[in-house]
């Protein structure tokens, strides 16, 4: 096969990277699809004030190509937020309903990578492994969900 006749592959419909066509744009409406993330390489993450090890971080996509994410870490060890899950929750739900928080920031979008998406729901986690090793990374790899699809107990 020559050259001309070699074409580019598409990349898979399943894979998810920061920003791209699969990042939710725009803060959802309650229940609303988002996007979570895991701190990418070029994040330093001993030198942030912001986002901690382990945080469950859950954002959307701005026009400038910027992410705006929430974040939930359990600073003051609420065990209610020892699940990882249940931290990505608490930051939706700060998210979609607005509420004011320090835990809040624009970012670079190449200082994170998008692991999956969230809504009212549950959480689809696209990038297990990624997750795993974020969490893993923050020494807390007892806080991982079971499995990539985690849905809330209806009321």
């Amino acid at each position: 096969m020559s050259e001309e006749q070699v074409k580019e592959v598409p990349p898979s419909t399943s894979t998810v990277s920061t920003y791209s066509k699969d990042t939710p744009a725009g803060r959802p409406d309650t229940d609303g699809l988002a996007a979570v993330f895991v701190p990418s390489e070029l994040f330093d993450l001993a030198a942030s004030t912001t986002i901690r090890k382990g945080a469950g971080i859950v954002g959307y996509g701005n026009p400038d190509g910027s992410l705006t994410v929430y974040f939930e870490a359990n600073r003051f060890d609420d065990s209610s937020l020892h699940k990882w899950e249940n931290k990505a929750r608490k930051a939706y739900e700060r998210m979609v309903a607005g509420a004011p928080t320090v835990s809040k920031a624009k970012i670079d979008a190449k200082m994170l990578d998008q692991v999956g998406m969230i809504d009212g729901r549950g959480i689809n986690v696209k990038q297990l492994g990624m997750l795993q090793n974020w969490l893993q990374l923050s020494g807390a790899s007892d806080t991982a969900p079971e499995q990539a699809i985690v849905l809330w107990k209806i009321k």
